[in-house]
Order: structure tokens, then C-alpha cells, then sequence
């Protein structure tokens, strides 16, 4: 019925612009001026940029806004920002991890500033395992079955991996394992409950450091070493249609312990998928803190 009735819709409302003078429709605001509808993109299996976007959801919903928080990978995040198609998001790595995607985009999005400066790349094992280097790692790789299991192959996680870690380490012969952050997870569960060696590539901040017990290995080469800021990025428009947002997320900080509190109830004390009312109760528990992210 729907599919029938469109062009009928479409002819009507062509006359109605007609005979208005093809008045453009308002844009929706909330009090403070600001557009009311709002584009958050977030990449897919990046959990502190999941955490702090459901967070400002939260926020940004309270004070009358309609916020979406649309998934998907980094490559598509960043063309979506720069043609306009997200207005934000709040997970960009610098300098190292996403400087390819900066290098491409980085003219065409606007940097609203950096709210975490305390994070890094990482390669990590079983806390047991009989290594703690990586400069240990291609001499016992067959304690590892061979492998690294990583994350998503377009991430600067596995760039890194490839142009760094593994040239210099000389793990050309062990299988980069690539697929996604949840796969990557689920093979540290099982090899942590079946008490088996594994190499992952991880992050700081990341809940996996609470949740399992596991270490980084050294990095003697440097190969990681430059601690990284998560950065808040909006399209070019983002400051003239959410001015009082951008003051708000420009001024935005939160520690890697703050974060971690959040992260720990969003994904290692609940299993599921509806975020909203853990994030509603942690809120609640830091009022405090988060109604100064808007005062």
C-alpha cells in the first residue's frame, strides 16, 4: 500500500511547495538553539568509542536532542564525516593509529579536541605465558599455535601490526589472524578457559584488561611506544549546527579510570546489547562528574 500511495504523496506535496513558494522546511531545534537531530558515528567493535557515545547519547537525549548512533567501519566513518552524512564521532586515534585516515579525510572533518590522553596500542598474551617481550615472541611462536589474532583488517590496529610489529620482529612466519573485535575476544575466552597460550593485538583502554588475565608483551623496538589521544571529530557544519554541543564535547575529558568504570558495567557486569539503562544507572552513580560534562 505504501509503494502505491508514494507517488500520490509525492505529487501532493509538490503543490503544497508550489503554493508556498517552495518554502524550505524548519530545522528542528532544541532550546539552546542547536539542531535537534544529531548523527553519532561509532566504529564497530571499538568499545571505549561505544561507551562514550551511548554516554553523550544519554546526555544529549536528556536535554532534547535526537541522537543516532550509527555503526559501522573506520574507512566509512570518515568519508561519512567529511561529506556530511554523520555530524560526530568521538573515537579517533592520533597520532599513530589513524593518521592514514587524518592523511586522507583531515581537511574535509573538524577536530573537537582530544578527551582521553593516556592511551595505547598493545600486543598482549595470557598473563602465564613463558614470554614477555615481543623481541621473544618469533623464537616460541609454536607455543602460540603460530598465531596473532587480531581485529578488523582495515583497523590502524592491523596496519600498525603489518608495517611495524611484525617486520621488526621478524613474525612473518606466524599467521596474522584477522577478522573482528568480537572474534578476537571470543578466541581469548576460549583459550583463557581451556588454559592455552594466545597473542592478541588489544588496546589501552579496553575492559579485556579487567575481565581476563592477561599482560603486554615489551616492546624493546618502539614499534608501539607513542601514547595516543582519543579525539572527538564533526563535519565541517558540526560547529554552526550544534554550537552548544561542540562547546560541550570540546571541553569533554574523562580519565582512563572514569572510563574504564564505565566500560566495566557496559560490558563485563551486563551481557546484552540495550546499553541505555546501564548507562542511565552509572549516570546516576556519577552524577557528579557527568553533569559537569555540560555545566
Amino acid at each position: 500500500m505504501k509503494i502505491r500511495t508514494k507517488s500520490f504523496i509525492a505529487v501532493g506535496a509538490v503543490s503544497l511547495l508550489a503554493l508556498s513558494g517552495c518554502a524550505p522546511a524548519e530545522t528542528a531545534t532544541v532550546s539552546n538553539g542547536d539542531n535537534a537531530n544529531m548523527s553519532l558515528a561509532v566504529f564497530n567493535g571499538w568499545d571505549e568509542g561505544i561507551a562514550v557515545s551511548e554516554l553523550w547519547k544519554a546526555i544529549l537525549d536528556e536535554k532534547g536532542y535526537n541522537v543516532e548512533l550509527e555503526y559501522a567501519a573506520e574507512a566509512p566513518v570518515y568519508s561519512g564525516l567529511s561529506t556530511g552524512d554523520y555530524d560526530l564521532s568521538m573515537d579517533i586515534w592520533l597520532p599513530d593509529t589513524h593518521a592514514s585516515y587524518l592523511e586522507e579525510y583531515g581537511d574535509d572533518i573538524v577536530d573537537l579536541g582530544a578527551w582521553n590522553t593516556e592511551s595505547k596500542l598493545t600486543v598482549a598474551v595470557n598473563a602465564d605465558a613463558p614470554i614477555d617481550s615481543l623481541a621473544e615472541l618469533a623464537d616460541n611462536a609454536d607455543l602460540f599455535s603460530n598465531r596473532i589474532v587480531g581485529i578488523e583488517p582495515g583497523s590502524g590496529l592491523n596496519q600498525a601490526m603489518e608495517e611495524r610489529v611484525i617486520p621488526t620482529y621478524g613474525l612473518d612466519g606466524m599467521d596474522n589472524v584477522t577478522s573482528s573485535t568480537a572474534g578476537m575476544l571470543s578466541e581469548l575466552t576460549n583459550a583463557t578457559d581451556s588454559g592455552d597460550n594466545i597473542v592478541v593485538t588489544l588496546w589501552e583502554p579496553h575492559w579485556a584488561y579487567g575481565a581476563f588475565p592477561i599482560k603486554n608483551l615489551e616492546d624493546p623496538e618502539g614499534t608501539l611506544e607513542n601514547i595516543e589521544s582519543i579525539h572527538s571529530y564533526g563535519s565541517t557544519e558540526f560547529e554552526a549546527d550544534f554550537p552548544q554541543a561542540a562547546e560541550w564535547i570540546n571541553n569533554f575529558e574523562m580519565d582512563l579510570d572514569t572510563l574504564y568504570s564505565l566500560e566495566e558495567e557496559m560490558f563485563v557486569n551486563y551481557d546484552g546489547q540495550d546499553y541505555a539503562p546501564i548507562v542511565a544507572q552509572w549516570i546516576e552513580d556519577n552524577q557528579e562528574y557527568v553533569d559537569g560534562l555540560t555545566s
